[in-house]
């Protein structure tokens, strides 16, 4: 018989219970399938709430005071809105503190885009250093509750840092399938130092993708990427905390990297799900942003008005949104519709200019991450943004997740061989490559002056 998912229905402190609902044809089974697919269609599960009354000041006044709260659960910026979460028993849970992350003003960024107010909220700074935390810690949490000796993920590099760290502080084991030669080592590093059993498979992310969902299906493993209705729950956190730092005011746009697109959906979820309950009195408009080499949920909307999704082979250097068959597309294109927001496609120069844009700016971020301001540009100029309203970038993963592609964007040699090297020359003014100079005082002062009078120049061109 088939080890099958419980879903939970536990009564919450506030009388509420959770309920699993396909996207597509609505069903809503009692249990998840172990692919976390619906049985009669075929297509993802989301979870949903029938029985929601909450008072809305009441609540933000709950999540307020449990910021001084000595609980681990309290501590976690997922597990202090379990509110809006299905429930899971505290012996079950599994918290590295994750969440309760920065949210930046970004003055020269938007100096450079010509937004007033533009911010960054930085998923990077989580415990394993990217926005998989937020997600992961509500999943594996899901599949200690159930018993299972045995997490997988398929990854290109933050959902097996992720799901291998929280593995470890839960006690199971973690199978990590990643597309040989197309991660970062960086990435990789963690999954090896938490323990984890890590494949190489010669495919691409998708055929990872396959292979896993062949193996959940054979034997008692449990699936911790998105398509994991869990997932998303924790992920949809991250906005709830958003705008609680900006006191439940939401900004005019929200400006997600488009990978496998349950970031996205995530966050969409969160914000409809406030406005049903009142915690937010408008939507912020929610726009996604691939990378041109990665880019099939933007050609699914400009091309073919979302009524269809075309996989194709990805390659773009930023390996988190090296995703060619995005699951949660159907998800992210609800979301998109719902909040009047928008998709954009960015190249590798734009990527890499605007990854070194926000570096200037004192927040260092990996590549994916940078595509939301590559993209705001764009917006920009399309005049879907407007320089009076506010713009907050989420950025998904810290700066030293991938160290090669800023090492290399310095040096000068990022895009050399490839198409883009003719138009990687407008990026040489952001580059800054470490000087090599006589031991001597003398060297270090002509260097200095150097330095400044090109600071000058700059500015002065400005």
């Amino acid at each position: 018989m088939e080890h099958r998912l419980p879903i939970t229905q536990t009564t919450q402190s506030v009388e509420t219970i959770s309920r699993l609902r396909c996207i597509s044809c609505g069903a809503t089974p009692d249990s998840a399938a172990r692919n976390f697919r619906c049985e009669n269609c075929g297509d993802l599960l989301e979870f949903f709430f029938p029985e929601w009354s909450f008072d809305a000041a009441a609540l933000k006044s709950q999540w307020l005071n449990r910021r001084t709260s000595l609980s681990p659960l309290d501590q976690s910026g997922v597990w202090r809105f379990r509110e809006l979460l299905p429930h899971i028993p505290e012996e079950h849970v599994i918290t590295l503190r994750e969440g309760n992350t920065p949210l930046y003003g970004m003055p020269r960024c938007a100096g450079i885009t010509g937004v007033e107010s533009l911010q960054a909220k930085h998923q990077g700074l989580n415990p394993t250093a990217s926005f998989k935390d937020t997600g992961m810690t509500f999943a594996a949490s899901s599949a200690h509750q159930s018993k299972f000796r045995w997490v997988a993920c398929a990854s290109t590099g933050n959902t097996s840092a992720s799901m291998a760290a929280y593995a470890a502080r839960g006690n199971m084991h973690s199978l990590v399938l990643i597309p040989e030669g197309k991660i970062s080592w960086g990435k990789l590093s963690q999954s090896l130092d938490y323990g984890a059993l890590t494949c190489q498979l010669r495919t691409d992310f998708d055929g990872c993708v396959r292979i896993l969902n062949e193996l959940v299906r054979q034997k008692p493993v449990y699936l911790l990427n998105s398509v994991n209705p869990y997932r998303i729950e924790g992920q949809k956190t991250v906005a709830i905390e958003l705008l609680e730092q900006l006191g439940w005011e939401p900004p005019d746009h929200i400006i997600v990297p488009g990978g496998n697109l349950g970031n996205s959906s995530a966050i969409g979820k969160a914000l409809l799900e406030m406005l049903e309950l009142k915690l937010i009195s408008r939507l912020p408009k929610l726009s996604i942003v691939q990378a041109h080499g990665a880019n099939p949920f933007y050609r699914s909307v400009r091309e073919l008005g979302g009524k269809k999704l075309e996989p194709m082979t990805a390659d773009t250097l930023a390996s988190a949104i090296r995703i060619g068959n995005p699951a949660s597309w159907k998800k992210a294109l609800r979301v998109l519709q719902a909040t009047g927001g928008e998709v954009e496609e960015v190249t590798e120069v734009e990527i890499a200019v605007a990854k070194a844009e926000i570096g200037a700016d004192g927040i260092g971020c990996e590549p994916a991450s940078a595509v939301t301001l590559a993209g705001l540009k764009k917006l920009r100029k399309s005049g879907f943004v407007n320089a009076g309203e506010s713009v907050v970038l989420i950025l998904t993963g810290h700066v030293l997740k991938d160290p090669d592609f800023t090492i290399k964007f310095h040096r000068g040699d990022l895009l050399t061989g490839t198409p883009d090297e003719t138009a990687a020359a407008e990026a040489r003014a952001l580059q800054r490559p470490p000087l090599v100079l006589d031991a001597s005082l003398a060297a270090v002062i002509a260097a200095l002056e150097g330095a400044e009078k090109a600071e000058d120049n700059i500015c002065a061109d400005r």
